[in-house]
């Protein structure tokens, strides 16, 4: 945390003694252990406080991001950021973005595995499930030309206004940062309501359907990407409102920046694989 302290006669930043990762850490175990006690209807005393532990703890995490994040805006703020601290963020972003493809690369693993050995004789269970071929039997699929090419529009739509934003600020233009920021904020909640739509009116659901599993695991977390991408440009916007990033220093709004690029990508890759190439040549559902 960054107060009044002098500054040292060097480039690197020694973060001052901080509760967070403490209470991080606590957050998250009970996290895990409320989430598991209310998934499998476990009981304390007679009681099924899961839900009541995952939610207290959940709450817990949701303060302890809010105040900790809060804490590196004001070392930004106030100077600690310098140049050389600044690499090893740019380094810790591009590693973070790398888990992150990672992360995606397991449920496009997941997708292609079940759709392009939908037959394999080895795997008697899944050739019941899917009859031998991909889509599986009995599956009507979303029409990709319809809901999800509006989203891909939404989403390259999106791309071009945060780099719209990111321009201005170089520039020192804070009106085309702001309205770049508004715009692209909006388009990323559009696109969020527009999925929200298309799975109410999915014609498969998750359970009993290696289909709709992949697909609603692969989508879904994209869509959950989509928002904390939101919240992160949210913020940067509040950020911009309130006098932060100067042309010269911007890392909070960059690394924004970069991660909805990240998530407008991934989009392409689940559009072109899973809505299209895998709809293909399978029933489409009447009116999706």
């Amino acid at each position: 945390m960054a107060d009044g302290h002098a500054k040292p006669n060097h480039d690197y930043h020694l973060v001052n003694p901080s509760p967070w990762p403490l209470t991080a850490s606590i957050a998250v175990f009970f996290c895990a252990v409320g989430g598991i006690m209310w998934m499998k209807g476990l009981s304390v005393g007679g009681m099924k406080a899961g839900g009541y532990i995952f939610g207290a703890a959940m709450l817990t995490l949701l303060y302890t991001a809010a105040a900790w994040w809060t804490d590196v805006v004001r070392e930004a703020e106030t100077g600690d950021h310098t140049r050389v601290v600044q690499i090893s963020h740019r380094y810790g972003m591009i590693l973070f973005i790398a888990s992150e493809v990672m992360f995606f690369v397991a449920w496009f693993w997941a997708f292609f595995d079940a759709s392009l050995f939908s037959g394999e004789a080895i795997q008697a269970s899944r050739v019941e499930f899917t009859g031998g071929h991909w889509p599986p039997k009995g599956i009507e699929v979303l029409d990709p030309w319809h809901l999800p090419l509006l989203n891909t529009l939404i989403l390259l739509t999106s791309g071009t206004t945060v780099t719209w934003a990111h321009h201005a600020l170089l520039h020192d233009d804070r009106s085309g940062l702001k309205k770049g920021l508004i715009l692209t904020i909006m388009l990323g909640a559009v696109f969020s309501m527009v999925q929200v739509y298309e799975y109410a009116h999915a014609p498969f659901a998750f359970k009993g359907s290696i289909y709709g599993a992949t697909f609603f695991m692969a989508t879904g977390f994209h869509g959950f990407h989509v928002l904390i991408g939101t919240i992160f440009l949210a913020v940067c916007l509040i950020r911009t409102m309130a006098g932060h990033f100067k042309p010269t220093q911007h890392l909070g709004f960059e690394f924004a920046a970069w991660y909805w690029h990240f998530v407008d990508v991934v989009w392409l890759f689940l559009f072109a694989c899973i809505y299209v190439w895998a709809s293909s040549g399978a029933p489409i559902a009447h009116g999706h």
